[in-house]
């Protein structure tokens, strides 16, 4: 992910869709997830017979990228200290050596559970195993951690819709623009390292492939592979750097009418480089509802971004904590999608909702801080 913002809408949790090699399982690909609303999945025995009330808990969160790690930060330390528990809430800002570190020093403070915002999911299983060794609940917090038996439990909005609804939202926005194409679009993805980078950009193709297969779509730089779309780190500077290099290579006559944007720093960064090259500025999708790109939306610039509440995200996992230390399983309602590579992580999925300018007052109508951009 990805930045993820505070908001109003506090939403019920969702399905996932099957992909391969980046969280999820393969059956029912393409459509918008297999799990049930609601249900309660399998327990996978963590739960077991409880804990101290004033136990410690470990959350170790990446870089701060985002405005939404910022926060999630805060509201970490505030909602486990009401629940009545220690919190140990670390960042990595040093990269995935100093969170590995983080989390084996969780391991020797006795945390009883461990919440993982991993760097790179991938490279902390010697971690995560330890922490299941010395018996504590390992919840992989909005990035899924990958290839390890030591995971309980995810918890996330469900990041194959937010894909899927950046797709559409390009579709929309350059219709609404141009009722009649072909279009001329561009496509980035988020940083290779993260797991929830091919997710959205796979959600987001599971929409655009059929316009790009009948022609509605082109890709002017022929760059439509993950791997050509990637911006390492989520650095604004990597996808204006890119943005730069399509716009002279590709557009210096031919009229550029959307980019696929996985999150809001990285549009905001697209629109500089458009402006900069004296074009006009395309339909540009974006997501964690960023306050300069919700400022962007409500003065028609950036057309879109994705409402994932960081505060329900929060409450979601203390609830999983609570019911842990209580000696009960977490609610979950995914007990199928989510393949680490291991195994089928048990998930607890919240729904993501699109953001426009036609929408936004409505979206942030409660939010203390966003809603004040919505007005007049």
């Amino acid at each position: 992910m990805r930045r993820i913002t505070t908001m109003a809408v506090a939403l019920t949790a969702a399905s996932a869709l099957a992909l391969a090699g980046c969280g999820r399982a393969e059956e029912n690909p393409g459509n918008g997830g297999g799990g049930q609303p609601g249900a309660t999945g399998g327990g996978t025995g963590a739960a077991g017979g409880g804990f101290e009330g004033n136990a410690l808990i470990g959350v170790a969160l990446p870089q701060k990228t985002s405005e939404n790690w910022v926060l999630a930060e805060s509201l970490f330390n505030e909602d486990l200290k009401a629940a009545g528990f220690q919190a140990d809430v670390q960042f990595a800002n040093n990269g995935v050596s100093e969170q590995q570190n983080q989390i084996q020093s969780m391991v020797t403070k006795g945390a009883k559970v461990i919440v993982v915002g991993a760097i790179d999911g991938g490279q902390i299983s010697s971690q995560v195993q330890a922490a299941k060794d010395a018996g504590a609940t390992v919840i992989a917090y909005d990035r899924l951690i990958k290839n390890t038996e030591a995971v309980d439990y995810y918890v996330a909005y469900d990041n194959y819709k937010v894909g899927q609804l950046q797709g559409q939202a390009l579709l929309d926005g350059m219709k609404a623009k141009k009722p009649n194409g072909p279009y001329n679009i561009e496509l980035f993805a988020g940083s290779p390292d993260d797991a929830n980078a091919k997710v959205f950009f796979d959600g987001a193709m599971n929409i655009l492939k059929p316009k790009l297969d009948d022609g509605t779509l082109k890709v002017a730089s022929g760059q439509t592979d993950f791997t050509q779309a990637v911006t390492q780190g989520w650095k604004a500077e990597n996808a204006q750097k890119r943005m730069d290099t399509l716009l002279a290579g590709s557009y210096s006559s031919a009229e550029l009418d959307g980019v696929l944007s996985p999150n809001d720093t990285l549009a905001r960064a697209i629109i500089t480089s458009v402006k900069q090259a004296g074009k006009d500025v395309p339909v540009v999708t974006g997501q964690d509802s960023e306050v300069e790109s919700v400022k962007s939306i409500v003065a028609g610039e950036q057309y879109s971004t994705i409402n994932k509440d960081t505060r329900n995200l929060v409450k979601a996992t203390v609830g999983m904590i609570k019911a842990l230390q209580a000696g009960q399983q977490p609610e979950v309602n995914d007990t199928q999608q989510y393949n680490n590579g291991v195994k089928v992580v048990p998930a607890n999925l919240l729904e993501p909702m699109i953001v426009t300018k036609e929408n936004v007052k409505e979206a942030y109508a409660g939010d203390p801080t966003l809603s004040k951009l919505t007005n007049g």
